[in-house]
């Protein structure tokens, strides 16, 4: 029994068998209670850090992934109190751990600080930590399940980066001693890092100390002349660092724990080109931070950008050399932003790929709280990179190294999703966004990539400075030229700033914006990428009224004649970056009441208590969509339209209740902040009434943040969306919601019910019975979500992959050759056909099947699945209802196979239907290995989906996944 306990623990596990927990407060393990035995089991089959902490005395039980995090501390810890294993951390866990196992409430705490000797020093360490309780058998709270990760790295390198930017931002001035000193009171406000730091300049022989930060750093020598016990001399002579120990020399308090410095480091502060360093940056060392490869590439950046704003001072002091000295610092500007991108760029990788393993891993699934929190972890590691991407970008277009890749585009199509991702953040801030992009007489061969930098660039920029108004977008074409104009509303240039405008690193000194972050690269760049297509910038602007930046792209330079035409791409991650960077700027003083009013005022005037109608072709699917704004209605109206939906609007919650209750649509999509009603209201109406409590809703909101998605939740809504979004995610979003409830396209139309059955209403309502349809998947839900086709393999998931399916019209002859022979269709023991259904109306029941079809891997072999169903199952020889829950089943199984299985031995999928003795069986076969989707709100509806309408059972191997679904027919 104890050996079964631990097997699923690695080395941790085999120690555990191994200790006499005889002796522990635990007790023998055959003594230990069930409850024990389950928590135990759950900590060591986990591969992310746990601890459990059981009884009063606070035993730790612990997994391989946690002994890593506590160093030598592991193995002696195990069966012991954590008292006295985090003795020195206890003051800080403490108050977490009673309140847990008081209240009986999880807490999380996402960067802890916690001193830990575990490597031979008292560290100074972060961990985002959640606290549980544990409890017996009887209910009762007796410890607490411990579920960490150290985020030390990411902590310190957000902190250390932070301390680098205030640098760069710091300006240069006229005088050398005053640029120094300005720098160590910056430094000064990061002692965690840099306890203290003095900058010595050479003047002559002699290395002269300019300023200081920290006490003790007074206590150092002036002038440094022939040798010194600091290594500053030796730092200066060979441009190498040196480090030192302190010894008794001073005696200087540092670190969270105040823990004497004892180790200084000299860092060479370079020249601009070869030559002696112009000085030394010593700075003293944290005691609690390891001086590893990291800490000293901090230090050599710390220096680099010393150095730059020593040689700016002494370029302003040195007017002969004025000219030169500037050149070279523009060039170690550009280089320190390289470097600083180049270096950071390895702490990124090492946690954005730690975290998307964890998120895709299929062996040791997240639950669904700490998918949350590694997904944000995730995103935010993301949006770092992008930052550090455009660092490098820029980089690489002032080195010469940047070459436009063109490509034959719809530039208003483009240009018009690109302002839609900056809708939202626009109108938040108040303002109105009129875009006129009317189609181009040809398309235009630009690089999509760099027009999409152009544009957010501009529409950045024009939010930034525009704080009542418009901002407006057009693109024309002229008899010459293609010209995009991005004008806006807001304060304007002097005139004397012009000239400078698109110089790199140039602010406005003085000037009123949201925010006072930002590179001074962005106009910068727009200029050089706009260059790159063959075309130009130019500005217009008056104080007080507003600017317009025109972009001219001369038909010249961007003939798409020879250009191979690509599709229209998607915003990408700058776009979708520019707009969670802006977002950030409205905050309630960026944002007036009164500038907001003209935008919602005009949304709620064209549909506040009306329905309008958007024909979508007569589908069967009907969609409400409940928006205060009529332009995000038209968007929203446009895209699903497009899809062959029915869309009707509404304008605010109260009038999209009483158009639901009047005629319940397929699924709504709602706005959270409209007038009269919002979106948490109405949905929270609809989930009191029971003939709409089921009906799938989609929320959107430009409210960014996990709480407002947990609001929303929480109110009955089944997703939810932050604006921006992407055309495509929002697509996927409504198909997801379409088929939980049964009734999406890619599953085809409902067979109507057979002659002499009860009569279906007229018109939409003849569709597939949305409530039977999510009945069927509220039964499994419960298991399906934890159990059926998750607990032999990896969860199902539905997808969005059906977008490329043919339609779902019958095929032209049941089994036809020339229609399964391009799909190698093979059916063992018979010939190669399907086998002939009676005549229509016979009533000749089931007939026998043994047929294999062979479809591609691509997201086509969902439509060939439900017409060779159809065509193998007619509907006068089998119930329309099993063969339209058959067809769904399939098709998602498909789904799976092609959006899942990765690196595939055979680029093909097969699926295998069996009819015999009234037992139908489906198997779908793919050759890959199971890949786990990272969204966090992914609910594995898949398998709810085709467990609700078969029995599935999912069996992976080395080869493939196998799913299999059965169905009993009675005739």
């Amino acid at each position: 029994m104890t050996g079964d306990l631990f097997a699923s623990g690695g080395e941790t596990g085999r120690l555990m068998a191994a200790l006499d927990w005889a002796r522990t407060d635990l007790g023998p393990v055959s003594g230990w209670p069930q409850s024990l035995r389950a928590a135990v089991r759950i900590v060591l089959s986990s591969r992310y850090p746990m601890l459990l902490l059981w009884g009063s005395d606070f035993t730790q039980l612990y997994n391989d992934a946690y002994s890593a995090l506590i160093g030598d501390r592991h193995p002696a810890a195990l069966g012991l109190d954590v008292r006295i294993t985090l003795a020195e951390g206890w003051d800080v866990l403490r108050p977490l751990i009673s309140e847990a196992m008081a209240t009986g409430v999880a807490s999380w705490v996402p960067a802890l600080q916690l001193l830990l000797n575990r490597s031979g020093y008292r560290e100074e360490a972060y961990f985002s930590v959640s606290h549980a309780p544990a409890r017996d058998d009887d209910g009762v709270t007796v410890g607490v399940l411990t579920v960490c990760s150290e985020v030390t790295e990411q902590v310190v390198g957000e902190r250390r980066l932070r301390l680098l930017r205030e640098l760069s931002a710091g300006g240069a001035l006229d005088d050398v001693d005053r640029t120094c000193a300005g720098l160590c009171d910056a430094i000064g406000e990061h002692p965690l890092d840099v306890p203290f730091a003095a900058v010595y300049l050479r003047e002559g022989g002699v290395l002269r100390r300019v300023a200081t930060t920290g006490a003790a750093a007074r206590a150092l020598p002036a002038e440094i002349h022939d040798h010194d016990h600091w290594g500053v001399r030796a730092a200066a002579a060979t441009g190498e660092v040196q480090v030192t120990d302190v010894g008794g020399r001073i005696t200087v308090p540092a670190g969270p724990w105040n823990d004497p410095v004892r180790v200084t480091l000299a860092q060479p502060l370079p020249a601009a080109g070869p030559g002696e360093p112009v000085g030394v940056l010593l700075a003293g060392v944290s005691p609690s931070r390891a001086l590893d490869d990291t800490y000293r590439s901090f230090f050599a950046l710390l220096g680099q950008q010393v150095a730059v704003a020593v040689r700016t001072a002494r370029a302003y002091q040195e007017e002969r050399a004025r000219a030169a000295a500037l050149a070279e610092l523009d060039r170690a500007k550009t280089d320190f932003f390289t470097n600083v991108s180049h270096e950071f760029r390895t702490p990124l990788t090492l946690m954005l790929g730690p975290l998307a393993d964890a998120l895709a891993d299929p062996a040791a699934p997240l639950d669904p709280v700490q998918r949350q929190r590694v997904d944000t972890a995730w995103r935010n590691a993301g949006r770092m990179l992008s930052l550090v991407n455009d660092l490098l970008t820029f980089s690489s277009v002032e080195a010469g190294r940047a070459r436009a890749n063109p490509a034959g585009l719809d530039l208003p199509a483009v240009t018009r999703e690109l302002t839609a991702v900056f809708r939202a953040a626009v109108e938040r801030a108040g303002l109105r966004l009129v875009v006129d992009c009317p189609p181009l007489p040809r398309p235009v061969a630009v690089d999509p990539e760099h027009w999409e930098r152009i544009v957010t660039n501009l529409l950045s920029n024009a939010l930034k400075f525009t704080f009542v108004g418009e901002i407006r977008v057009a693109l024309h074409a002229g008899p010459d030229a293609v010209r995009l104009t991005v004008g806006d509303t807001g304060i304007g240039v002097d005139p004397a700033e012009l000239p400078h405008l698109f110089d790199r690193f140039h602010r406005v000194r003085g000037a009123r914006s949201r925010s006072h972050e930002g590179t001074g690269i962005g106009l910068a760049l727009v200029r050089e990428l706009t260059r790159l297509q063959g075309g130009d910038v130019t500005v217009d602007s008056t104080p007080g009224k507003g600017t317009t930046f025109t972009v001219t792209l001369p038909w010249a330079a961007v003939d798409a004649t020879d250009v191979p035409r690509t599709a229209d791409p998607q915003p990408l991650a700058a776009a979708r970056a520019a707009v969670r960077e802006a977002t950030g700027w409205l905050d309630d003083h960026n944002v007036p009441g009164t500038a907001s009013g003209t935008a919602a005022g005009a949304g709620t005037a064209a549909g506040a208590g009306t329905a309008t109608e958007s024909a979508g072709g007569g589908s069967e699917v009907r969609i409400l969509v409940a928006d205060d704004n009529a332009d995000m209605r038209a968007y929203l109206t446009r895209l699903l339209t497009a899809q062959g939906w029915s869309v009707r609007t509404a304008g605010d919650g109260e009038a999209a209740l009483r158009s639901i209750r009047a005629d319940l649509p397929d699924l709504l999509i709602t706005d959270v902040m409209m007038p009269r009603s919002d979106g948490f209201t109405l949905v929270r109406a609809l989930r009191r009434e029971e003939a709409t409590r089921r009906l799938p809703i989609l929320m959107l909101s430009a409210r960014a943040g996990e709480d407002s998605g947990v609001e929303g939740f929480d109110a009955g809504a089944d997703d939810y969306i932050v604006k921006p979004f992407t055309a495509a995610d929002l697509i996927a979003r409504v198909r997801t919601g379409l088929r939980l409830a049964g009734l999406s396209t890619a599953a085809g139309p409902r067979p109507a019910a057979p002659a002499g059955s009860a009569t279906a209403p007229p018109g939409p309502a003849a569709a597939p019975d949305r409530n039977e349809a999510t009945d069927r998947v509220a039964a499994a839900g419960t298991a399906g979500a934890t159990a059926p086709a998750g607990a032999a393999g990896p969860p199902a998931a539905v997808t969005a992959r059906t977008a490329d399916a043919p339609g779902t019209g019958h095929p032209g002859a049941a089994g036809s050759e020339t229609e399964v022979a391009g799909r190698a269709v093979v059916i063992p023991g018979q010939a190669a056909s399907a086998p002939a259904p009676p005549a229509a109306g016979s009533g000749g029941g089931l007939p026998d099947a043994d047929v294999v079809w062979i479809y591609p891997l691509a997201p086509s072999a969902a439509g060939a699945v439900r017409n060779d169903l159809r065509a193998v199952l007619p509907e006068d020889t089998i119930d329309p209802d099993l063969l339209y829950d058959l067809q769904i089943a399939a098709t998602e199984a498909v789904n799976n196979a092609v959006e899942h299985a990765q690196q595939p031995s055979r680029p093909h999928i097969e699926v295998r239907l069996r009819a015999r003795d009234g037992l139908i069986r489906i198997e779908v076969q793919d050759f890959g290995t199971w890949r786990a989707r990272p969204p966090a709100r992914d609910r594995g509806r898949g398998a709810v989906l085709m467990n609700a309408f078969g029995d599935v059972q999912v069996t992976p191997s080395s080869t493939g996944t196998l799913v299999t679904i059965e169905r009993r027919w009675r005739a």
